[in-house]
């Protein structure tokens, strides 16, 4: 029996994803939290560090490399890397928030380093910056949320020179980094959002390990390697830690956005309840496990 379209609307289809749209919003958040970010930075760098360090080893920063960092944000990974590569190196902080790189560039000069440069940039449009001149590309926790991730690797592989490396750090799956798929969920819930649509960006958009090597190697990186971190939150309460993502995680606030300002306290409220799971005797440790992964140009 053939059908025809009555006209009538399906209320449980979502609509269209519009990247445009998605990063305009990402921008505006970052641009919000950029500050709060900065704030949490020893934490970041406490919670991120094992697999910052990792990063920078599969990606081969050296003295005397030359790094870009895309999706740098508030930069403390690119003054490692600057640290890494001393002076006679270079470091290219490049991120699609102008309020967040003024901290990186902030937080380079307070490290005493000098070899770091910032420029505002969408990171799956870098073609701004001449073609292999760079050893190393790195993006920690960023590439998770451009809407077309394949053309971001291509973007990066064209500023590599032949032999250099690209590094990524991204979240595994949902299930094992609870600290932040809880309050996505509920969010999501709350709000009435569908999940993201495989290709899709999004906090575990990039976390089996086998799509995220295929998809290394659809860009043409050769000799990909992906490993797993254990990577858990550790703050003295579960209260810090609702107040370090309600600060800084700007994709609970983009989540969040339709709702208003009273239903919001009521999500976070219930995200504080869900979280309280993780404090014990010996503080709050929230689940995470990180994947990093390389590929050579």
């Amino acid at each position: 029996m053939s059908t025809t379209n009555t006209g009538t609307t399906n209320t449980n289809t979502a609509p269209a994803f519009d990247a445009v749209r998605f990063k305009e919003t990402t921008r505006a958040q970052w641009q919000e939290a950029a500050d709060a970010w900065h704030r949490w930075g020893p934490l970041l760098g406490e919670w991120l560090g094992e697999a910052t360090d990792l990063m920078l080893d599969l990606g081969g920063v050296a003295k005397g490399g030359r790094v870009l960092d895309v999706a740098a944000g508030a930069g403390e990974q690119s003054v490692t890397a600057a640290n890494r590569v001393g002076p006679d190196g270079y470091v290219l902080a490049t991120d699609i928030s102008p309020n967040i790189l003024r901290l990186a560039i902030e937080a380079a000069n307070e490290a005493g380093v000098n070899n770091v440069e910032i420029k505002e940039m969408d990171g799956e449009r870098l073609g701004d910056l001449p073609a292999g001149t760079f050893d190393t590309v790195i993006s920690r926790v960023g590439m998770i949320y451009f809407p077309d991730q394949l053309k971001a690797l291509h973007a990066m592989k064209h500023n590599l020179k032949d032999g250099g490396k690209v590094s990524l750090i991204t979240y595994s799956t949902a299930d094992r980094n609870e600290f932040f798929s809880l309050p996505v969920s509920i969010i999501r819930e709350r709000a009435g959002l569908p999940a993201p649509k495989p290709g899709q960006p999004g906090p575990f958009s990039l976390g089996c390990p086998d799509e995220l090597t295929a998809l290394l190697e659809e860009a043409g990186f050769r000799d990909v390697v992906v490993k797993k971190v254990n990577a858990p939150v550790r703050v003295k309460t579960a209260a810090e830690c609702l107040q370090f993502e309600r600060e800084s995680f700007g994709a609970l606030h983009q989540m969040l956005s339709t709702l208003d300002a009273d239903e919001q306290e009521k999500v976070w409220a219930e995200i504080g309840e869900a979280l309280d799971r993780f404090e014990g005797p010996d503080g709050f440790e929230g689940p995470c496990e990180l994947l990093v992964a390389a590929g050579t140009k």
